[in-house]
Order: C-alpha cells, then structure tokens, then sequence
C-alpha cells in the first residue's frame, strides 16, 4: 500500500547533482577570488611599512652623522686621517700651535732647569727664563713637527682605511670626554699614553695640550744647546757654597 501522506514523505536532497556542484563550485571561486583581491593589499601594505622604516633609519643616521661631526671626536679622525695622508695644510686646522707652546713652556723650562740639578742657581735659571721667550718660534715648530710625528705613528699602528671607518672607530680606541667646550682624549702609543686638550672652535675642535713626557724630552734635547753650559764657573759657585764657613750662633 502506498504511502500518499505529504507530510511523511521524506526529502530526499541530492548532494551530488549537478546543480549543487555549480552552487558549491561558485561559492568556492567566490572565497579564491577575495583571497587574491586581499594580497596586493597586503603586500602594499608591507612594502609601504618597509619604506617608512628605511625613510626612518636613513633619517635617523643622517641627523646621528650631522650631531657626530660636531664632537672632539670627529675632528680627532680628521687629524688622524690627514696625518695618514700627510696632508699638512688639513692637520694644521685642528692644531693649535701658538697655545700648545704656549702651555708646553712651562714644561720646558722646568724640563731644561732640571737638568742641572744641584748647580741650578739664580743666575743660571734668570738666564733661562730670559731665552725661553726668544727660542719660543722655534719651540713651537719643534712642537708642531714632534706632534705631527706622534700623531702619524699613532695612525701607523692600522693600516690606512677610509675617513669613514676611522671616524666610526676613533671612539673605541680614543678615549674622550667633554665638558661644554673643552675636551679630553687620551689613546695609548708604545706602551705610553698621550693626553690631549681639545678646545671649540665653531663646529670643530683644535688640540690647544700636549701631555707627553716624552714630546717634552724630545723639544728640551732640541734647544739645549741654547742654554748656558754647566761650565766652570757653575762649579765654582757650587763649591763655594758647599764650603762656605758656617756663621757662629
């Protein structure tokens, strides 16, 4: 017996016909197709993110170069590179040598008046100190020759590399410190350490000091031939005042 109930029949929907394969068919070109409209989107957007963070670093280098060319050291590598170069005129814009003898006078004169040691007297050290202004000129070429030297065999201890790679590896082997306008960096040569003074000068910085014991030997074994002679009549004096009788109390 049949069954003629509409309400009992089944529905029976056939997931395999054709039309059910276009509708799943479309959906699914549909979903690919949104896919691929979403990538170029995404890859502007990664693209652009890249740039911006290039246009940042650029930026951010440039401005870090321009703030690093007004710092002592960058004009140390300035002098350091125009030494390696043997570039006088260059070298002479970050020395200052009429302060640098200026300073090392001092140096000199207590260097020189030592050696005499116990035949010092105050004939011989008025004497000195009345020649040092004279032999002051020609102090202060020794000077510039002697810390041109030093300087280039400083910079002989690397071989010679680009302004570039020197001025970003001054800080590693220059120790320097800054207070407002005034600077100072030292860096170890043969086993010594040499000290320098640097001083503003606009947007640079000029050497205005030289610590060095053995730049001051060097310009005293320079100019002591200048200076009176430790003769006879030093000894005579010394001996003098040596056998002075003393006064009864």
């Amino acid at each position: 017996m049949q069954d003629n109930d509409p309400i009992r029949r089944r529905i029976v929907i056939n997931l395999d016909s054709p039309s059910s394969k276009r509708a799943g068919g479309a959906s699914g070109y549909a979903l690919n197709a949104k896919r691929s409209r979403r990538w170029p989107k995404v890859l502007a957007f990664f693209t652009a993110f890249v740039f911006v963070l290039v246009l940042i670093a650029i930026g951010g280098s440039y401005l870090w170069w321009r703030q690093y060319q007004t710092t002592p050291a960058y004009s140390v590598a300035l002098l350091i590179d125009a030494a390696q170069r043997n570039e006088v005129t260059e070298f002479d814009k970050y020395v200052d040598d009429n302060e640098i003898a200026k300073r090392m006078v001092a140096n000199v004169t207590q260097k020189v008046s030592a050696r005499y040691g116990v035949a010092l007297n105050a004939s011989i050290q008025h004497e000195i100190d009345n020649v040092m202004p004279r032999l002051l000129p020609r102090v202060k070429q020794t000077i510039h020759d002697e810390v041109a030297k030093e300087i280039k065999e400083f910079a002989a201890k690397t071989e010679p590399k680009p302004f570039i790679l020197i001025a970003l590896a001054v800080p590693r082997f220059v120790s320097i410190t800054t207070d407002n306008d005034t600077a100072k960096a030292s860096a170890k040569l043969n086993e010594r350490t040499i000290n320098l003074s640097l001083k503003r000068d606009n947007d640079q910085w000029k050497v205005v000091e030289v610590n060095d014991d053995v730049l001051v030997q060097r310009i005293v074994d320079s100019v002591i031939n200048e200076f009176p002679a430790i003769g006879h009549d030093a000894a005579v004096d010394l001996i003098k005042g040596l056998t002075k009788p003393k006064r009864g109390r």
